[in-house]
């Protein structure tokens, strides 16, 4: 069972029911959660460090109205003239606290400024007026936004959203009047699964394949009966405006590196020509990573496609009009995110949007060229498929790795891998970006994080190795390759990578010690068949360093930058 996630809520308000909603049985986490003293502010935690405990936290909250922690916004509440310097000077006030509070907790987070809907300043001019309140409302949380970003565990959250959504009951005076609370509690509910979806983010829980269903999901109608020119979609239709806003969404999520697919009961080829011969479709058939539209069972489809794109059924989500269907997978398939899904498709576009289960806390250049990653890799299936050996494959590919340090410029990227993958991964450690920097400038320390390009296309920063150096010993720490190139010798390069680099640091013995887990089966095959390791323990293996570790052929690999010792 895994641990509860510790954390803290610092506000000026009554914040009991916030952290009620984190003792919600429904919740797959779990999470011991306490409230720091009423009316506290973020700024005072400088002095009574001791709040937030002896042992570092998982997550903060800090959440504090407007006029707690920039007092002079208070006077321009009052239509006095306060100057932008004054009001930035003690915005910085703030961000300082936070970035002082911040090294207390692995991930921070920081709920942006409102003002309840009531609020009118000076109405038509407000926002172009400097004084106005709307416009030193936007000052300040733009100033918030920008210097918050240079801390790389704080992230800021969007109370202005869950106001929007609740509506005109989001604020309501008497509340707080009578118990300091100055939200309905369905701001709360909202705020709390926004927590929630960023703590699963930061923790690599992130879904990344969307698997859809065709008719009357992404068109209006029965291709099979209607034929592709009498779909609704598209034209000056509201059913078909909808459908393609729809495509439209889950083009733009493509686009930042959310897996598409298709699993549908159709004639495969009947279904597909409405991607060519549409006149208005969005979506084209290059925007899919794989499809199964067939008359099969869609538990089957789904399992066999997950398997050729080697992702897990946590990675995905399934889209389906229909109940029934919808209910098969949820039930077969209890690892798919299966939504509740409207059955008015002028809702399709607001219900997919709203979903918090592709919220990221990493975004890098490899995640908006995933699509065509997936693609490629199946060039590589194809390839491999003709060939005549896996020698032969291996050696047509061309494969070339680089080997570079941790460096400010990759951080990014690699704690993305470090925190996502979990079938070759090792020890399945999870760290923040300030944390893996940190570890890795440890004298003793090495990290190596290895990319990957063939003929094919470049997979882009794919594996991540480090070891722990003890006298003339040396432990690995992180041994961890993306599912997406493993097989293909990569896995091998990163072992000779490790010894090699022992042995310039004049280090005899190497050890693993895998940590299992219900995906990470793989890691523990390639240790105890293909890496030349010495099985000391079910779980434990041994390199001597003395001896050479077999040249990985195929594969061309550039040289590790020097490393300071």
């Amino acid at each position: 069972m895994p641990r509860k996630l510790s954390g803290l809520l610092i506000s000026d308000f009554t914040l009991d029911v916030l952290k009620s909603f984190f003792s919600n049985q429904m919740d797959s986490s779990s999470y011991d959660v306490r409230i720091s003293p009423f009316g506290q502010k973020i700024n005072s935690f400088r002095h009574s460090p001791h709040i937030f405990g002896t042992e570092p936290l998982d997550f903060v909250v800090v959440w504090n109205q407007i006029t707690a922690v920039i007092p002079s916004f208070q006077r321009i509440l009052c239509f006095e003239e306060v100057s932008q310097q004054e009001l930035l000077s003690e915005c910085d006030q703030f961000i300082s606290a936070i970035k002082e509070a911040s090294t207390f907790s692995r991930y921070f987070f920081v709920v942006n400024w409102a003002l309840p809907g009531y609020f009118r300043g000076y109405g038509p001019v407000d926002l172009r007026k400097s004084n106005g309140w709307q416009h030193a409302l936007l000052t300040l949380n733009k100033h918030l936004a920008q210097e918050l970003a240079h801390i790389p565990n704080v992230y800021l959250l969007s109370s202005e959203r869950w106001l929007q959504i609740v509506g005109e009951k989001a604020c309501d005076p008497r509340l707080w009047y009578m118990s300091k609370i100055p939200y309905d509690m369905g701001v709360f509910k909202l705020a709390a699964e926004d927590i929630k979806a960023a703590l699963r983010a930061c923790l690599g829980g992130s879904r990344k394949l969307v698997i859809l269903d065709l008719d009357d999901t992404l068109w209006g109608g029965i291709v099979g009966d209607d034929g592709w020119q009498n779909l609704r979609l598209g034209g000056h239709d509201a059913q078909g405006e909808a459908y393609a806003d729809f495509q439209r969404a889950l083009k733009s999520y493509q686009k930042r590196g959310v897996l598409l697919a298709i699993v549908s009961k159709n004639q495969e080829n009947i279904a597909l020509e409405v991607f060519d011969r549409h006149p208005e479709v969005i979506l084209k058939k290059s925007d899919f990573v794989g499809w199964r539209i067939n008359w099969k069972d869609k538990t089957e489809n789904i399992t066999d496609l997950l398997k050729e794109l080697n992702l897990t059924q946590e990675a995905a989500v399934y889209i389906d009009n229909s109940p029934i269907e919808r209910a098969r997978i949820q039930e077969s398939l209890p690892g798919v995110l299966v939504p509740s899904w409207t059955q008015n498709s002028l809702l399709y576009t607001k219900a997919f949007l709203s979903l918090s289960c592709f919220d990221t806390a990493f975004v890098s250049d490899d995640d908006q060229k995933r699509s065509q990653m997936y693609l490629q890799e199946k060039d590589r299936s194809s390839l491999r498929a003709k060939a005549p050996s896996m020698d032969e494959w291996l050696s047509s590919l061309n494969t070339t790795i680089t080997i570079e340090p941790l460096t400010t410029t990759n951080l990014p990227r690699a704690t993305q891998l470090l925190n996502k993958t979990n079938q070759m991964n090792l020890t399945t450690r999870r760290l923040n970006e300030g944390e893996f920097l940190k570890w890795s400038q440890d004298p003793s320390h090495r990290v190596w994080i290895f990319r990957v390009e063939d003929k094919m296309g470049d997979s882009g920063l794919t594996g991540i190795a480090s070891f722990a150096c003890n006298g003339q010993e040396a432990k690995i720490i992180d041994f961890i390759l993306s599912c997406r190139v493993f097989g293909r010798q990569i896995e091998n390069a990163m072992m000779e990578t490790l010894i090699r680099e022992a042995k310039k640091l004049k280090i005899q013995k190497l050890t693993g010690v895998y940590l299992p887990t219900e995906k990470n089966i793989p890691c523990l095959e390639f240790l105890s068949e293909r890496c030349g390791s010495t099985k000391i323990s079910d779980h434990t293996f041994m390199w001597d360093t003395k001896k050479d570790y077999p040249r990985t052929r195929f594969i061309t690999v550039k040289e590790v930058e020097t490393f300071n010792l």
